[in-house]
């Protein structure tokens, strides 16, 4: 492990992005989480209670998304399908799990904010699709975000690219707890205090009851927007042109198809 740092400490398994300063996520590092959460599936049942998401401290964001190299066409399906693959191994678990957001959470930084159950930010934090000004559009996020958030809220950061710091992210549902960059600490230990009080087996039936009643549609939804990602969206030119911009640091010059 070179981009994850991994342990399980107090029956909390930890998993912490560590790629400073803006834990881009690779496909290396998307595979490295993945391993972990393998690993976590070959633990015993009761040997961890809950996982916690969060950034290494020598890094400025909690994640600014994925990597534009990793996010060509030759690669646009490996990239959905590990990503997307987290989401899977996370259900699977059926551990609660804790996101705990520093700085940027951006793309796929914030879709993988929607993964977790509970989310704890700090109050300089902030969060974003930018996807639309590279020409693209979140798949995972356009499957979340409205669940979470709301139609309007999400529709407004898929199409607008609209960025909400943590208060506003916290008033849309997408995070439980703002505090005091000090402050995370203790409040991180208090949550995981709550979550061990229970028992686990039953906070485990809990979680998956949750996720049963409320994402019960989300794998034919997922494989829904992959397709349409993968088979409509990067077959378009300006697709292309979005990411030569952003790799030129210039403004794109849309051909509209």
């Amino acid at each position: 492990m070179s981009l994850i740092q991994f342990s399980i400490e107090q029956r909390t398994a930890f998993l912490t992005l560590a790629s400073p300063p803006l834990n881009i996520l690779t496909l290396p590092m998307m595979r490295e989480i993945n391993q972990c959460l393998d690993d976590l599936g070959r633990q015993p049942s009761n040997g961890f209670q809950a996982i916690v998401i969060a950034a290494a401290p020598e890094c400025t964001a909690f994640s600014t998304g994925i990597s534009v190299e990793d996010h060509q066409p030759s690669t646009a399906y490996q990239t959905l399908q590990e990503f997307h693959a987290i989401y899977r191994n996370l259900r699977v678990l059926g551990k609660p799990v804790v996101g705990v957001v520093r700085g940027q959470a951006f793309g796929m930084g914030c879709e993988l904010v929607a993964y977790c159950d509970l989310v704890i930010a700090v109050t300089t934090a902030t969060f974003g699709q930018p996807e639309i000004r590279l020409g693209l559009y979140p798949p995972t996020a356009s499957v979340l975000l409205p669940r979470i958030i709301g139609w309007r809220r999400a529709t407004r950061m898929v199409l607008l690219s609209e960025v909400l710091d943590a208060a506003e992210a916290q008033r849309a549902g997408l995070v439980d707890y703002v505090v005091p960059q000090d402050q995370l600490p203790a409040k991180t230990e208090e949550l995981l205090a709550i979550l061990h009080g229970w028992s686990a087996p039953v906070l485990e039936s809990a979680r998956r009851a949750l996720h049963t009643a409320y994402f019960h549609d989300i794998d034919a939804a997922m494989q829904a927007i992959e397709d349409q990602y993968l088979n409509q969206l990067m077959s378009y030119a300006d697709v292309q042109e979005g990411l030569r911009a952003f790799r030129e640091k210039r403004k794109p010059v849309w051909q509209h198809h």
